[in-house]
């Protein structure tokens, strides 16, 4: 599949704020300060439809981006960003869970972390909340490009092992920076819609 066409539809508070038109959904999950933004841009082949930032918790709210007028993209909320308040933090876990356990349009959840560091508790925890949900799950490991090519392969082994990742066809090494890997994701989702 190819992307043709992305639009920034939506920044939505909450789950009753997320578009009715009954589209398929690509949820986009991870730490904050992972790549989740860059990760969109680079998928869809713009620079600034999402926007990015390097100061974490920049995304506050499930932003919808419509694909070749067809699917969407949903940048969620980074999770463990410690400058965020507890109540806010709280708030988004509890909309997050609202969203992944009732949203019929949620198709599969790209889980996104960065190849330079473990999987974090926090991480694992959402990994297994996604495999008790029985959500399709993806593993995107971001910035590939910050660490040699022989010692890609292996991290990133090491991180799928880390959260229970079982299906290598669900696992992708990807560098929005230097463009590579985002055509195998992309034909992975194509498989999902």
């Amino acid at each position: 599949m190819k992307i043709k066409q992305s639009e920034f539809i939506k920044s939505a508070p909450t789950l009753e704020h997320c578009p009715t038109t009954g589209f398929a959904e690509f949820a986009f999950a991870g730490r904050s300060n992972v790549g989740k933004s860059s990760l969109l841009n680079y998928l869809v082949n713009k620079k600034k439809l999402a926007r990015t930032s390097s100061s974490p918790g920049r995304t506050q709210t499930f932003n919808y981006y419509l694909i070749n007028n067809s699917f969407y993209f949903v940048d969620l909320p980074g999770y463990g960003y410690a400058k965020v308040s507890i109540d806010m933090r709280k708030k988004w876990r509890h909309e997050m869970e609202r969203y992944m356990e009732n949203r019929d349009q949620l198709k599969g959840v790209i889980q996104v972390t960065d190849i330079r560091h473990d999987a974090t508790a926090l991480d694992k925890e959402m990994a297994n909340y996604l495999q008790h949900l029985n959500i399709p799950w993806l593993l995107v490991i971001t910035k590939a490009d910050k660490i040699g090519k022989t010692k890609q392969k292996q991290q990133a082994l090491k991180i799928a092992r880390e959260l229970g990742m079982k299906d290598p066809n669900r696992m992708f090494v990807i560098s929005s920076e230097k463009k590579f890997g985002g055509d195998s994701l992309i034909n992975e989702l194509a498989n999902l819609i």
